[in-house]
């Protein structure tokens, strides 16, 4: 059974996998797979993948709406970095401001998640391929 995750931290993980495969990633990118991964977790593992609601993509235009607020200053612009959060650690009086931290994923699940950004990755070369 997969767990669930926060968005915002499975956002962080597309961006990161994708710039280190150097792929072009923006909120619109991030939306279209966060469906897929919502969608890809409801048939492998019958729940959402997700702790915040979801939306259907071509209706609301958004999967996840926190995480199309956190980007949306972005536009469409490349993403080199994931949003920021703030954090307080245990004990301690000041706020620190920090990246969105990567989901720790289970064996099956890190296998999906690279099926789905390999998928992705597919669709983006096809769709350069056909610009050009």
């Amino acid at each position: 059974m997969g767990k669930v995750y926060s968005a915002q931290n499975v956002a962080a993980y597309i961006i990161y996998e994708l710039n280190d495969a150097k792929v072009f990633v923006n909120l619109t990118a991030i939306q279209q797979i966060l469906a897929d991964v919502n969608l890809m977790w409801q048939k492998v593992f019958g729940h959402c993948a997700f702790l915040e609601s979801t939306h259907n993509l071509a209706s609301a235009g958004f999967t996840v709406k926190e995480v199309a607020e956190e980007y949306k200053e972005h536009g469409t612009a490349h993403l080199l970095k994931p949003a920021k959060e703030w954090f307080l650690k245990y004990g301690e009086f000041q706020l620190v401001q920090r990246p969105y931290a990567v989901p720790n994923y289970s064996a099956k699940e890190e296998i999906l998640m690279k099926k789905i950004l390999t998928a992705y990755r597919i669709r983006a070369y096809e769709l350069a391929d056909v610009a050009v």
